[in-house]
């Protein structure tokens, strides 16, 4: 007489609660004035999206921790860290890289006409996310004041220029757009 041992039971296989029953997502936004739709995983970075799958390159990653300001865009029209924020946190959003500032044979914006006439850049690294802040800058109903325009520059780090001609070019900037409107 053999005796046969019981199978154990089928092993369960739990979820975790936080889980999601899947971690792709259909993206529907606004990329420099294009419509996009694209499957993205919940965890991939808005610069990753656009860099890796829109392969628009002129958003540079640098800090990866929202410190340096290299990756700023402009989402529905105010300055985000494209490093700390999910592609998926977009959904129908209007977003603007630095490539939308003068495409093609456009020409160039008063903020990159001054930063080009201050040098404001040394290297360039940086000078992306410089640009799309400097932007939100003037596209407001009011001209900034120094200590508006102070915060802002805060969030960004430039190892090569001291930071005195990019203020420099975001002064002149804000003088054309804002004179040109009184």
């Amino acid at each position: 007489m053999s005796s046969t041992t019981p199978a154990p039971p089928p092993r369960t296989v739990r979820t975790p609660p936080l889980s999601e029953p899947s971690g792709w997502h259909e993206l529907h936004l606004t990329v420099n004035g294009d419509p996009v739709t694209a499957q993205v995983e919940s965890r991939l970075l808005l610069g990753d999206f656009l860099r890796d799958r829109l392969r628009l390159t002129g958003t540079h990653v640098g800090c990866e921790h929202g410190v340096c300001g290299a990756c700023t865009v402009l989402v529905d029209d105010e300055p985000v860290r494209s490093c700390l924020t999910l592609a998926v946190q977009c959904e129908g959003a209007t977003l603007r890289t630095v490539e939308s500032l003068a495409p093609g044979e456009e020409p160039l914006t008063p903020v990159q006409r001054a930063f080009h006439e201050c040098h404001g850049m040394q290297c360039g690294f940086c000078t992306p996310g410089f640009l799309m802040t400097a932007t939100a800058l003037t596209e407001q109903d009011e001209r900034p004041d120094a200590t508006e325009v102070a915060d802002a520059l805060s969030g960004h780090l430039c190892r090569c220029t001291g930071y005195r001609n990019i203020r420099r070019a975001l002064g002149q900037a804000l003088d054309e757009t804002y004179e040109q409107g009184e």
